[in-house]
């Protein structure tokens, strides 16, 4: 297959030359799926352990559906999925309501989730339309 990538260097060095030329291509998408899905996990994790978590229901629950559907998408490009668009447009309505809802709230944690929720869903937006 491809050696697109033999002899590279830097934070992709470790791929295989049989990467679906399709994921390096796409490595911008996946890294911000993949850092909006870290960032959503981190606001759970961090809303959970307040010593009033209850009032942070609707963030957690939000923070763990982006987190997993992030993931997907990031997977779904990565492997080169059919379904690519659907699920973008998908992450894109997560990522949309997790950061409406992270935004209500004044925690850095909620803050920089809500932040990561709109780069991604603006590049799913544009994952889905390409």
């Amino acid at each position: 297959m491809g050696t697109a990538l033999a002899g590279a260097e830097g934070p992709h060095a470790c791929l295989a030359p049989e990467f679906p030329m399709t994921a390096v291509l796409h490595l911008p998408f996946i890294e911000v799926a993949s850092a909006c899905a870290t960032a959503c996990h981190h606001c759970a994790a961090t809303c959970l352990g307040a010593d009033e978590p209850k009032p942070m229901a609707q963030c957690i629950a939000l923070s763990i559906d982006c987190a997993a559907m992030c993931q997907l998408a990031a997977a779904a490009v990565a492997r080169g999925s059919e379904v690519v668009k659907v699920l973008a447009t998908a992450c894109a309505a997560v990522c949309d309501r997790c950061a409406a809802e992270c935004a209500l709230h004044a925690t850095t944690q909620c803050q920089r989730c809500a932040e990561a929720c709109r780069r991604c869903a603006h590049a799913c937006r544009e994952m889905a339309a390409a």
